[in-house]
């Protein structure tokens, strides 16, 4: 999605090559309308998918899940991290490791609103150790809905969390996948894919032939 990588290129605040911040655009502050745009580039690419739930976790992922479930027209749900005391019927339950925070907790969804006969997409706002996302497969799982795949907004490319969901069977589209990244640098995977194949067209990183 061109535009969502313009604005992490114009907007975003690399602190080091593994921490991103795009607070002013995306998940503390939000450009409605991108956040809209969001949703229906998911609503496109899972077109076709028959979804009948979006799945997603508090608090970031929220307003994407609920842009891609107005696309789609259907519900979205977010998993909650702490049981609220109107919170008391039968749950479906995961823990999760959060990178940023660096703690372990654990979030629940009501059985009431996840069944067997749902197909779930689960929507994030950021793809990088899955641990999150993990997390809610595994509650999809438990529930007996079908996962029909995960869209996510920002995909760290270079951390682990896309092999460990692919590994899991999981279908993975992220909108902007960033193979590298350093203060005032980010270089998307279709970039360094495009460098590379130019690369060996070449003859090597030279330029050269090589006999």
């Amino acid at each position: 999605m061109e535009k969502l990588e313009q604005r992490i290129r114009q907007e975003g605040l690399i602190l080091s090559d593994k921490v991103l911040k795009v607070d002013s655009f995306l998940n503390h502050q939000v450009d409605t309308r991108l956040a809209l745009e969001i949703g229906q580039e998911f609503a496109r690419i899972f077109a076709g998918r028959g979804i009948t739930k979006v799945l997603t976790i508090e608090a970031s992922g929220i307003q994407f899940a609920m842009a891609a479930g107005i696309a789609l027209d259907v519900p979205f749900l977010y998993a909650k991290k702490k049981k609220a005391v109107t919170l008391t019927e039968n749950l479906f339950t995961s823990e999760v490791v959060s990178f940023t925070r660096g703690e372990t907790y654990q979030v629940s969804i009501s059985q009431s609103y996840l069944t067997p006969q749902d197909r779930v997409l689960i929507v994030d706002d950021f793809l990088a150790t899955g641990a999150a996302l993990v997390g809610l497969v595994d509650i999809v799982k438990q529930s007996g809905a079908e996962l029909r795949g995960v869209g996510c907004v920002i995909e760290k490319s270079f951390q682990e969390g896309r092999g460990l969901l692919e590994a899991l069977g999981v279908e993975v589209h992220s909108l902007a996948r960033i193979a590298s990244m350093r203060p005032g640098e980010v270089t998307y995977v279709r970039e360094a894919e495009a460098a590379s194949a130019a690369s060996a067209a070449a003859g090597g990183p030279s330029g050269g032939s090589h006999v």
